[in-house]
């Protein structure tokens, strides 16, 4: 069993190009597009340019910088609105690290993101922190202390603002012609952190992964150039993937921001009637999204609502046939993308011209990968890869705010692909999403592929569970009414694959846990499957 080393096919990526933050790049984009064209617009219909952006990020940057320390992870607990947007820029002006806390995650992995990211302030916003029902939540995170004697600060939005006066707005004017000079006196380097996001936490304790300006400025535009022959500055992006995942920071909110693209970003993903209205109010040629979300808006859209769309870019779970085939009828194109956290995030992407249904595209230009060999498994390895995208390392919960670098230079992902000899990657399945029956190493992913080939309407997970005999047998959870073993048995049997790959215990459910990116909350799932047989 061989190591299989591969590099990207796709030529063009310019390190020297990234070696900058997220506010330079930013400042780069309006030296390019200039600074009257539109860059954010929100629920609240009020669009943002790009120059009123790197207004509101000096004004609003200086008052959350005053009271934190040079380098310092600040939480910032708010949903997909312009503020949002702001504040993260204003942070990164300012030399201050944001630390993007995921609202849907509840109490316990929110203690544990503020604890292990030893934040002292939280940024977040009244109206939000109402509108989500958040107040117990936050009356919670205000008794940690994260210093001895010292509990978390809230800082509200709305009551910045109303220390924010004429001068402050004189000043902000005055410091936006010379935006450069004013953030080189504060800012970190390309090399020091932009943004920590937090694992999520389904298999485990969350942890920090700290993101360099380098990383997510390198990753938009190799993305960028990965879609060069099919998107440009004149299209309209709309983002309603919550920014605490990286693909709504970076692939949906970054990339076409340094783009010169506009920008409409939508508070939840979840509002499946809403989202196709706003999408044909605002026109927008180019959604971001995850499969499970994407459903549920080609469903309930009326026939003229999502006409404007070009490109779907679809990634964080396997996109379904069924889910392209509605798509289609809307004359819209779905592109598979794949990605980690660690690798902010992208690491490979369909485009129109190179890719093929079922795989996730080429790896993007300048990434490298290793395919280490995995007992029993044949055509594919664990991936490996190395690139400036991939995270500058950890903070773990039992060393609060501590980096740990990443070894090496090199990110294991977990994940078991196989890579053709055109460069595009297919994933087979999570190391760690394999069962292992009857001494065969059975994919859940590829069960699940079968499942949706029986019931495309539905969403399904497969789970490897503890069984006397065997020592694992597979678990299908369904919200399919009515799912049956023998018609599985039978699907199975007509695709050559033996019996092993049946599930031996079919589970229906209301719904499927998901987290707030979309994907499967897998921990979430198995306590659900437990209980249920427990019962049974």
């Amino acid at each position: 069993m061989t190591t299989t080393s591969v590099k990207s096919q796709i030529p063009g990526f310019d390190v020297a190009a990234s070696r900058t933050t997220l506010f330079g790049a930013l400042l780069d984009t309006i030296d390019r597009h200039g600074g009257d064209r539109p860059a954010l617009e929100d629920v609240e219909r009020q669009p943002l340019t790009y120059a009123r952006l790197v207004l509101g990020a000096l004004v609003l940057g200086k008052k959350l910088a005053d009271g934190t320390r040079r380098g310092e992870y600040v939480g910032v607990l708010l949903p997909n609105v312009n503020g949002l947007a702001v504040t993260v820029f204003g942070l990164n002006a300012f030399g201050r690290v944001p630390a993007m806390l995921n609202f849907s995650a509840g109490l316990k992995n929110l203690r544990s993101a503020v604890e292990t990211g030893a934040l002292r302030r939280i940024v977040t916003s009244r109206r939000f922190i109402s509108t989500a029902k958040l107040e117990d939540t936050i009356e919670a995170l205000k008794k940690i202390e994260t210093a001895p004697g010292k509990p978390v600060e809230i800082v509200y939005l709305e009551d910045v603002r109303k220390t924010i006066g004429a001068v402050d707005k004189i000043r902000g004017l005055v410091q936006s012609r010379m935006a450069r000079r004013i953030h080189r006196r504060h800012a970190l380097g390309p090399d020091q952190a932009a943004v920590v996001l937090f694992t999520s936490g389904t298999e485990g304790v969350p942890k920090g992964v700290v993101l360099t300006n380098a990383n997510l400025v390198a990753n938009a535009r190799q993305i960028l150039i990965h879609a060069a022959d099919f998107m440009s500055e004149k299209d309209i992006v709309f983002n309603p993937l919550p920014m605490f995942h990286s693909f709504g920071l970076t692939a949906a909110t970054l990339m076409p921001l340094f783009a010169g693209m506009k920008i409409v970003l939508y508070p939840s993903p979840l509002h499946y009637k809403e989202i196709p209205k706003l999408i044909g109010a605002t026109k927008a040629t180019v959604l971001f999204a995850t499969d499970t979300f994407l459903q549920g808006y080609a469903r309930s859209a009326d026939d003229d609502d999502l006409k404007s769309v070009r490109y779907v870019i679809a990634g964080a779970e396997k996109v379904k046939d069924q889910t392209r085939v509605l798509w289609s009828r809307h004359g819209a194109t779905v592109l598979e993308g794949y990605g980690a956290t660690e690798c902010s995030p992208v690491l490979s992407c369909n485009r129109p011209d190179i890719g093929r249904s079922g795989s996730v595209g080429p790896l993007l230009s300048g990434i490298e990968a290793r395919l280490e060999p995995v007992q029993g498994i044949t055509g594919g390895g664990r991936l490996h890869v190395k690139g400036p995208n991939v995270m500058a390392g950890y903070i773990f919960n039992d060393k609060p705010g501590v980096l740990v670098p990443l070894r090496d230079g090199w990110h294991d992902t977990g994940d078991i692909v196989g890579i053709d000899e055109r460069g595009i990657v297919t994933i087979m399945g999570r190391a760690k999403r394999f069962a292992k029956i009857g001494g065969e190493m059975i994919s859940l992913a590829a069960v699940e592929g079968i499942v949706a080939s029986l019931w495309p309407e539905n969403n399904h997970v497969v789970l490897s569970m503890p069984d006397a005999r065997k020592g694992e047998q597979l678990v299908l959870l369904t919200d399919r009414h009515g799912a049956d073993r023998q018609s599985l048995t039978e699907r199975a049997k007509a695709e050559g694959l033996p019996e092993l790959w049946t599930p031996r215990i079919v589970l229906v459910v209301r719904e499927i846990p998901l987290l707030a990116s979309g994907k499967v909350d897998f921990m979430a799932a198995s306590e659900l499957a437990s209980g249920m047989r427990a019962t049974q």
